[in-house]
Formats: C-alpha cells, structure tokens, sequence
C-alpha cells in the first residue's frame, strides 16, 4: 500500500466530503472520503468539518519594530495562526519605518523566530522614505529583503509626479502599489463619515468623495502607465463604480475591502464608541449594499482585516481623540462566516476572496487542493460560536466592536506545509 506523511479524513469542501493526502508538505491529492487506499504516518479526522486554503491577509499592522506596547510580531501571528490566516501582509508604518532592508529583515527574523514554519509575515515596503512622501524609498533594497508590495500606508502621497515615478520604480523590481485613497484635504481633521450622522453628532465628517477622487487619479495612472495598482479598504459605492469602469475597460486595477465595511454602517458611531472609529470610516447603509454587491461580483477583488491594534487606553478617550482602527485578526473569519450565514456571500466566495486572488494578486503561494499545491489549509467549524471577548483574543489589541458578542466560527486545525502548527483541542486542554 502506497505512503503518504498526512491524510486528513472527512473534510466538507464544495458541497461534498473528501480526504486530502499529503506529502512533503504538498497536497498530493483530494479525493472523494474513504477513496483513499494509502497509509499515512498521521492521521486526522476531520468529522465534518470545513476545508479552507489557509488565509492571507494583505493588510494588517503588525507594530513591530517600536510600537510592541500594541502588538508585537509573535502576538500578532498568533492571532493570525487561531483565526485562520497563514500569511499577512504587514504595513511599514513601523518606528522606525519599513523604508530600508535592515527593518525588513529584522521584523523576518522576529517572524522566524515566533513561529519558525509559518504562519509568515510578508512585509510591505515603504512608499517613500519615513512615509513621509517626499523622497522614494529604496524599492530595490527591499525587494531583496523580502517585501512583496509598497505602500504610504494612511499617508498618502500628495505628489502626483512622484506617486508615478513609486508606481514606475516599483514595477521594476515586481511590487505592486498599494494605495490608501484619500484627498489629503477634503478630509483633513475628519473622525467619521461625513453626513446627517456627523452632523447631528456633531463630529467633523469625511466625504466620500475624498477617498473617490484618489481613486481617479489611480485609475487615471494606471491606464496611462499601463501599470498595476491595489486599492485598500475601499469604502463607498462612488469607489466602486469607478473600480468597475476601470476593470471594464481593461485597467489593471485591484481592489479590497473589510468585513467591518461591509457589515455595520456610519449608525455605529451614535453612543461616541472608539472602537468603530476607523479611517477610512464606516459610511452609510447604501454604501454597505454597494460594497456587498461589489464583493459578491469580484469588482472588489478581495477582502483584508487592515488589522490595527491599540492599547485599551488609546481609545479610552473621547471620539475625535481616539486613534483610528480596528483589532481584526481574530475575528475576521468569524464576520465572513456572518455574511455567509446572512446570504450576502457563500462558501465558495470565501477561499476567492481570503486566498485564492491575494495569492493570485501579490504573487504568494497559495493552494487550490491541486497536487503540488502547498499543504496550507484550516479545518473550521462554523456552528462552532464564541464570546469575543478580551481573554479570547489572541492579539494584543482589544479594540474591535465584537467585544461582548458571541461571534459563529472557529478554527480547530491549522495545517501548514502539512505540519499541524494549531490544534484548538489541544490548547483548550491546556486552559489556553
């Protein structure tokens, strides 16, 4: 009888049971359950439960080097393994700056120690040096180093001559831009969506319009160059209609968004409450319909966490005093297994969305249960519900708008390079 290291038994995956087998941490085949007439050296049975790619996150915060006091790259990777993602795309906005191959490879070896077979963090250079867009930072450099994009993160560069020059000078080592779109004036001083709710809160707004206007000088770029350009976390329906002109017309442009974007609205911010404080900020309820539909038809390409730890105390202030984000991580599964459950989206869209196109766009390795593919993948429970609460988070931030609720979904197993690196039964045995 044939050998193989790992078969995993009786795993749902569209719409059927299988067994996937594995071998030098590659997926050798998925067949039908109990077809498999091979022996293996590990054993699991899966009983049931889903089968998903490992996750990819291509935006999150990971504060290290400078700001450990939030998250530090252990912590953060932990959360990342637990909710199911085995590679995150971390920001440069670090201290000092992910502008120089010295920080890359430092925050590599901080990954590589926390977690020597994965999950991984794939690092985002700076756009310009110290984000602070006036000179362009060393693309070279930091390819070599190891970073798979470039970005100004929450900075965006005002200077339209040299954000073409980053777009020219990147593609030439094979990073894609990632573009946080927002005027830097016509929402200078905002804390959230700008509108009757502002209004009525008394809290200085963000128009839509700044984020849609940034948008169209990218589009605008990307067809003159004939370059490619990822937009983050967009957040309104005037984005989205000119991210399907331009995909209509055949500009290379991608686009994400969040599960907070498309699950609460501008409505949240009426008790003053920190934690949904973000930027850009939750808009209203026909911009959440807009970025739904977008998802749904692959006009916005994939979904992200832009995970943003804070300390409890940062955002134990008043409003317009709280820092922008989110602590997603942990629970970013469980919100995609909420719109699965609502109908918004279905099991299938969820490796699109949370695999398959981040691989695809980042070039990162990715497995669609292909022979060959990495043997990167969670088995999850989605009847499986949790408190989030702040001993249930693995992340050193607790700032999310979940806290208190119970959420549907967890990862039980966490496989990577067919090595089980997260097995929730054992941890729970432990008091872990």
């Amino acid at each position: 009888m044939a050998m193989c290291e790992l078969i995993v038994r009786n795993v749902f995956w569209q719409d059927a049971m299988h067994d996937v087998l594995v071998t030098d941490g590659r997926i050798t085949e998925l067949v039908p359950a109990q077809s498999a007439r091979v022996d293996a050296a590990q054993i699991l049975d899966a009983q049931g439960l889903y089968i998903l790619p490992s996750l990819i996150d291509a935006h999150v915060h990971l504060r290290e080097p400078g700001q450990e006091y939030k998250e530090d790259i252990a912590s953060g990777l932990t959360a990342a393994l637990q909710g199911g993602f085995g590679q995150v795309m971390a920001m440069a906005n670090t201290c000092p700056v992910n502008d120089s191959g010295a920080v890359t490879r430092f925050m590599l070896a901080q990954a590589t120690a926390a977690y020597a077979h994965g999950p991984w963090v794939r690092p985002i250079g700076a756009l310009t040096m110290g984000l602070a867009g006036r000179e362009l930072a060393p693309a070279g450099e930091l390819a070599a180093a190891g970073c798979v994009a470039l970005s100004n993160d929450g900075l965006p560069v005002e200077n339209t001559e040299l954000f073409r020059r980053a777009m020219e000078y990147g593609a030439d080592f094979g990073l894609k831009v990632i573009d946080h779109c927002e005027d830097p004036w016509l929402g200078r001083g905002g804390v959230m969506n700008e509108g009757q709710v502002s209004g009525r809160l008394g809290l200085k707004g963000i128009p839509s319009v700044s984020e849609a206007m940034q948008v169209a000088r990218d589009v605008l770029l990307a067809s003159y160059l004939d370059l490619p350009i990822h937009l983050a976390h967009i957040s309104c329906r005037e984005s989205v209609e000119l991210i399907a002109l331009a995909k209509a017309k055949g500009i290379p442009v991608t686009a994400e968004t969040c599960p907070h974007y498309l699950l609460w609205d501008e409505t949240r911010v009426e008790g003053y409450d920190t934690k949904v404080r973000v930027n850009p900020p939750l808009r209203t309820r026909d911009d959440v319909l807009a970025l739904r539909q977008a998802v749904r038809e692959g006009v916005i390409d994939i979904l992200a966490t832009d995970h943003a730890p804070h300390a409890t105390h940062e955002k134990e202030v008043p409003f317009d005093e709280a820092p922008n984000g989110i602590s997603g991580l942990d629970t970013a599964l469980s919100l995609t297994c909420e719109l699965v459950r609502s109908g918004e989206l279905t099991w299938n869209d969820v490796p699109r969305l949370w695999s398959w196109m981040p691989g695809q766009i980042f070039n990162l390795p990715h497995t669609a249960f292909r022979a060959g593919d990495p043997a990167d993948f969670i088995l999850f429970d989605p009847d499986r519900a949790w408190v989030v609460t702040p001993e249930a988070m693995c992340s050193k931030g607790k700032n999310t708008p979940c806290l208190g609720l119970e959420v549907p979904g967890q990862v039980m197993w966490h496989i990577l390079g067919g090595r089980v690196i997260f097995d929730r039964s054992a941890h729970t045995s432990q008091g872990l």
